[in-house]
């Protein structure tokens, strides 16, 4: 019984919410042939028939919902108008016709849920008849009637009169009565399950669409897995970048200390006793450690960009494990949800076969009756048996198609299975660009180690400069000793060559001439001369040059 109410409250939300959500879409007045409409009137008819006691009359027995729905009337002084326009109907014979228009009725006056509530508030008058576990004793009524309020935003038209709502047909006798009921009951029963199966149909068809969102989103996830691979593949070609540029600056600071190595030992050799002009010597040199100084602080900056990008990749690979994850749970979340559903589908069927097989007793029992009674009517029970047994066939054919159904159901679950199974293996993809992304981090690291090798190469060369400062200052005041008398041009007031016109650079030094003070580059000035200052040969430039080997020629001719 709890679990006959657990399907019946079910089945009262989904219709009582297709009904306002389809109303709502329709736009205008119902009328009787509405499909929800009629699908809410069988719910409500198997709510309010749940646990209805049967009373013995001297007609057989009775089992009738107009009973309780008249106890309305006396709780409810307003409901006597439906009541007594119901007993005025001519068309109306039976007592459950009586309750269905009485039904009708109540709905077109908007005052359905108020009716029912002051009925289920009166549980001892409602237990003489039904039983102490029915739906309208129990919560589950409760929960109907509050769900009915929202049946007042609809307007429904309804023509009572013109309708048969009477299902079993009056004026024969008590056993034909019974047989139609039963069949009535049984086709009841089967417009039941046909509404029950459109509804899982219904909730099946938004698992299937939740799953297709889910496979959206992952094929989302795909592509943003995609882009971080591109991104961990341009951090490997800048890394590589960094890594030649490292060696280019590498490289150029040995030639650099080696040109100046070479120029330190050519100026101590050749410059010893003329010791002039080594000022501009350690300005420059001081110029290009800063300038050295300067790369060093530019390649320390681009490895904390880097860092700084590895950590933003960590954190972006870090919420795409979290997003799999939710995917993951929601996943299982709805495959629970299919084996509950599947659940309920094989309830309700070994149900419907347990009642068939009632109704098919009760049946043969009232067969055997009717002819032992009323022998001369037994070809026309005859007909109505086969009849019956049509219906049957026809049941048992509904019911090979719930199988095949379900059959359905189960190869979808059985793609939805192989579908987790690709959310896996993505999964594990997943987990091996993780491991890249480590290995990545590892060769930033042994880059982190070549750099911290260079900067105390670095070291090493500014102290060697430091080195050559102080010996260039001792040859500078040698130098003011020996200075002859002649003006040299200061190296601050120089920036192109006096002959070539060449800018002067790192690779391209400045040199004054001995002879005229001017500062030339190596190649104006790569010619050496004795001069009355110097015994021995000295830098001069190469107009000099021409001049003193002109002089000398003059002189001796």
């Amino acid at each position: 019984m709890a679990v006959e109410r657990a399907n019946l409250l079910n089945m009262a939300k989904l219709s009582i919410k297709g009904l306002i959500e389809s109303a709502l879409s329709f736009g205008r007045t119902l009328d009787s042939d509405y499909p929800p409409l009629q699908q809410f009137f069988v719910v409500m008819e198997h709510c309010l028939k749940h646990g209805l006691k049967v009373k013995k009359s001297f007609l057989g027995y009775n089992k009738s919902l107009w009973g309780p729905l008249e106890l309305v009337e006396k709780l409810c002084p307003e409901a006597g108008e439906i009541a007594a326009s119901v007993r005025d109907l001519p068309g109306l014979k039976t007592p459950l016709g009586r309750a269905r228009a009485w039904l009708r009725l109540a709905l077109m006056q908007k005052r359905l849920a108020d009716y029912l509530r002051c009925l289920i508030t009166r549980k001892d008058l409602l237990s003489e008849f039904y039983e102490s576990s029915a739906v309208m004793l129990e919560e589950e009524g409760a929960v109907i009637v509050g769900l009915l309020v929202g049946l007042n935003v609809i307007d429904a038209n309804l023509c009572v009169k013109g309708e048969d709502l009477d299902t079993q047909v009056s004026g024969r006798l008590f056993t034909h009565r019974t047989l139609n009921g039963q069949i009535a009951a049984i086709l009841d029963q089967k417009n039941y399950v046909e509404e029950l199966n459109r509804q899982l149909n219904s909730s099946v068809q938004g698992l299937q669409g939740r799953v297709d969102s889910l496979e959206k989103s992952n094929s989302k996830l795909i592509e943003e897995l995609a882009i971080a691979k591109n991104n961990i593949i341009k951090l490997q070609e800048e890394n590589h970048q960094l890594r030649s540029e490292n060696s280019v600056i590498v490289m150029k600071a040995q030639q650099r200390l080696e040109v100046r190595c070479g120029d330190v030992d050519v100026e101590l050799n050749t410059y010893k006793q003329s010791r002039q002009g080594l000022d501009e010597m350690y300005n420059e040199a001081r110029r290009q450690l800063r300038e050295e100084c300067q790369l060093r602080q530019d390649v320390e900056n681009e490895l904390v960009v880097q860092v700084s990008m590895k950590q933003e990749m960590e954190m972006a690979m870090k919420l795409l494990e979290k997003d799999i994850h939710e995917k993951q749970d929601t996943l299982i979340g709805l495959r629970h949800q299919l084996d509950e559903v599947k659940a309920i589908n094989v309830e309700m069927y070994q149900k419907i076969l347990q009642e068939a097989e009632k109704d098919r007793s009760q049946a043969e029992d009232g067969m055997r009756k009717f002819k032992q009674h009323f022998a001369s009517k037994v070809d026309g029970v005859l007909k109505q048996i086969t009849q019956r047994e049509k219906q049957m066939l026809q049941i048992e054919t509904d019911l090979k198609i719930e199988r095949e159904w379900r059959q359905t159901l189960q190869n979808d679950l059985e793609k939805e299975q192989k579908t987790v199974l690709q959310l896996r293996t993505e999964a594990q993809q997943i987990i091996g660009l993780k491991k890249e992304f480590h290995r990545l981090q590892d060769e930033n690291r042994q880059l982190k180690g070549v750099c911290e090798e260079q900067e105390k190469a670095l070291e090493e060369l500014g102290y060697k400069l430091s080195e050559s400062k102080l010996k260039i200052e001792d040859i500078k005041e040698a130098n003011k000793a020996l200075q002859g008398g002649q003006v040299w041009l200061k190296d601050k007031d120089a920036t192109h060559c006096k002959l070539c016109d060449k800018e002067f650079s790192i690779s391209r030094r400045k040199h004054h001439c001995r002879n005229c003070g001017e500062i030339f580059c190596n190649a104006c000035s790569d010619n050496e001369l004795p001069l009355p200052a110097s015994p021995k040969p000295v830098r001069v430039c190469d107009t000099c040059h021409a001049l003193l080997l002109q002089r000398c020629s003059s002189t001796a001719t």
